[in-house]
């Protein structure tokens, strides 16, 4: 049996169709089932064996996170404690997803941060997600932390559909060009996700993954721009302006990494994987979203 925590999130959505397609046993929980109360967990999962444990969810407001500390800290680094706890109990295998902003983005461009590398996040979330990890490490050892970045899909709120949506509303948006990394479409980590499961995986450890090829979100957001309307997702005969700017010229509550790009190396290796690019994932998402659009 597969526990996946965070079904109705935008990664555990694809993580549960795929669980659907490959018609695996699984179990889901998402905001019902709190993960900050251990007594609830151990209840929920009275009386069954679980095998997997999936956990996709997790306080992602990084902005808001600067002044809900506490919040951010009892669902990143408590609630990572109590599932870890769980895991142990019923010698589980535990996926759990961490980010790229446990590091200070420092490191010199065109160096990718490996699984090695020190980790010094700049503003809190990060540090409680980095306290999660530390959870999850002492806790037990049958663990694969992964570290995702700028994360895309369907079910949720980021940058692609963000961008999508200003495209339609506005003539002129400003987009920040001097922040690099690696975009990562949900589907792409999902199936990751599930590849670890299918082989029994017990090349524990952490493990970075984000979709191949670098770039900043002005480009980024300039990459969508042309795809979505070669695609149809927006007016053809509407011209938008996209303007880089520099961080310092859109200044928000909690500070970014400059350079977040991660090396894929490791988890390439262990489970003999061959990621795509991140245009080539990007193309798909909207091909997709125009299909269920039209």
């Amino acid at each position: 049996m597969i526990w996946l925590i965070g079904n109705k999130g935008m990664l555990g959505q694809d993580v549960e169709k795929l669980l659907k397609r490959k018609r695996l046993s699984y179990l889901a929980s998402d905001k019902e089932v709190d993960i900050k109360n251990y007594q609830i967990l151990k209840e929920f999962t009275k009386d069954i064996k679980i095998e997997w444990i999936i956990n996709c969810t997790g306080y992602t407001d990084v902005d808001k996170a600067e002044k809900e500390i506490e919040k951010a800290f009892l669902i990143n680094r408590d609630g990572v404690r109590n599932i870890s706890k769980i895991a142990l109990e019923k010698q589980a295998k535990l996926v759990h997803i961490s980010t790229d902003y446990v590091f200070n983005g420092e490191k010199n461009k065109h160096l990718s941060y490996t699984e090695d590398d020190k980790t010094e996040p700049i503003n809190l979330y990060g540090k409680s997600k980095l306290a999660g990890e530390k959870e999850t490490k002492e806790t037990f050892k049958k663990y694969f932390i992964i570290r995702t970045a700028w994360l895309y899909g369907r079910g949720g709120k980021n940058f692609v559909s963000t961008m999508l949506k200003l495209f339609k509303e506005k003539e002129e948006i400003k987009v920040v060009s001097d922040q690099w990394g690696s975009p990562t479409y949900t589907v792409d980590l999902a199936e990751v996700i599930l590849k670890m499961i299918n082989n029994d995986s017990d090349k524990f450890g952490i493990y970075h993954f984000t979709n191949e090829g670098v770039t900043n979100w002005y480009e980024f957001a300039r990459e969508i721009y042309r795809k979505s309307k070669k695609l149809g997702i927006i007016d053809s005969n509407k011209e938008v302006g996209i303007r880089g700017i520099e961080t310092k010229e859109y200044p928000t509550p909690a500070q970014r990494p400059k350079w977040s790009l991660l090396s894929k190396e490791k988890i390439k290796r262990e489970l003999n994987l061959d990621i795509r690019n991140w245009e080539g994932a990007l193309e798909d998402f909207l091909t997709t979203l125009s299909l269920q659009t039209k």
